[in-house]
């Protein structure tokens, strides 16, 4: 049990902003504001500093692709371009440096996912970043990836000479696995009614949950013209939980975004126009999706931008326009939203995860730093307990 003292806490709900006390019990958020003082409580005074949920991104492959590793880790099955049968949950490792990176800064949990090389990528699960296991780590799964654009028409196409290798053969390749699983949820229906056996497929079991059970579609799309692509295909499957992940060009097309009430989760945007379709990328996407009505989240997609620095991210968006009063929740209670796990994570709300970041300054600006992080009620990073001296980390 803990007891921060003399907060600014950022609760992210319409409480708002809150001068006072923080108590952490039984691993959740078990009051905020005037809290009695509890004599087993260990007291921490805060002392003015800046008090928020732990951060969430929506987009990321921590846990995922290994820090510091040359390959591309665990995230793509490139055996085919259509890959719904695996689950990020069997390839995440709980202790990937990223992880470390991550909640030492204030990143308390992702959206641990498969990568942009398959049309369909797998199931996609939303991760603590501190734990022992995976299973423990674990919020719920989250989504089924999918990827439009260059990279399933490199990854397949160029590489491995088969479709899709091109953009009408990525989309013909994303409806042809929809229209396989509409007819699975047939022909599973029929042998149950008529009481006939029925062979399993894990993958069109995976993949019909996107349209019977409202398991979220999570695409990859940079392009306006791709992201269009997927609201066409998503209203021909009546594919109604959807979000578009980087949304490189979503700001030419926010009126799509606004009118279909499709969320963003918009990033890396701190990144190089490294291949043609990010030729429009800018700090200014999330403002201007925001201006619109359009549910904003910003992500890294780490480990293309490290984790830890989701928060300059967030400030670079600021310094372009993007609203400091939303800034926090772009990646806490709107992230958490989108990924269906707002009764756990992204407020500090009473009965919430005891997910806790506490900062010598507003989170996003460049000067500040996380002082303490809490994950689960665990007391997991102390700034004047675990630092450590890179003179002597990194000695031979």
């Amino acid at each position: 049990m803990y007891l921060l003292t003399n907060g600014l806490i950022h609760t992210a709900t319409e409480a708002g902003t809150i001068e006072g006390d923080l108590l952490i019990a039984d691993g959740e958020i078990a009051a905020v504001g005037d809290v009695d003082a509890t004599a087993d409580a260990t007291e921490i005074d805060v002392d003015g500093a800046h008090v928020t949920p732990g951060l969430v991104d929506a987009h990321s492959h921590a846990g995922m692709a290994e820090w510091g590793e040359p390959e591309d880790g665990d995230v793509n099955e490139g055996t085919d371009a259509v890959t719904p049968h695996v689950s990020a949950l069997d390839g995440f490792h709980p202790r990937d440096e990223e992880l470390k990176h991550a909640f030492q800064n204030g990143v308390t949990s992702v959206s641990a996912r498969m990568g942009s090389g398959n049309v369909v990528g797998g199931v996609i699960c939303s991760m603590k970043t501190y734990g022992r296991t995976a299973d423990e780590m674990l919020i719920r799964e989250d989504g089924m990836k999918a990827a439009m654009g260059e990279n399933p028409k490199r990854f397949h196409g160029e590489e491995q000479g088969r479709q899709p290798s091109t953009r009408p053969g990525v989309a013909a390749t994303l409806r042809q696995a929809l229209m396989d699983a509409e007819d699975y949820v047939d022909r599973r229906e029929h042998a149950r009614n008529e009481g006939e056996p029925f062979e399993r497929d894990l993958g069109m079991e995976n993949l019909s949950r996107v349209l019977t059970e409202g398991l979220p579609l999570r695409v990859h799309a940079h392009r306006s013209d791709d992201i269009m692509t997927v609201f066409r295909i998503a209203e021909e499957f009546g594919i109604e939980n959807l979000s578009i992940e980087h949304a490189t060009e979503g700001h030419l097309i926010a009126e799509e975004f606004a009118k279909r009430d499709v969320p963003a989760v918009v990033g890396p945007s701190l990144y190089s126009g490294a291949k043609y379709e990010l030729r429009n990328i800018t700090f200014e996407t999330p403002a201007l999706l925001h201006e619109a009505g359009v549910d904003v989240a910003i992500q890294t997609d780490a480990p293309v931008v490290p984790q830890h620095h989701l928060d300059v991210c967030v400030g670079l968006a600021v310094r372009e326009g993007f609203p400091e009063g939303a800034a926090l929740e772009a990646v806490t209670r709107v992230p958490a939203e989108i990924l269906g796990i707002d009764d756990r994570v992204g407020t500090l709300e009473e009965g919430t995860d005891a997910d806790v970041a506490v900062w010598d300054g507003i989170f996003h600006e460049n000067g500040s730093r996380t002082q303490h992080v809490f994950v689960d009620g665990e007391h997991v990073f102390d700034r004047e307990r675990d630092a450590v001296d890179p003179r002597e980390e990194y000695a031979w």
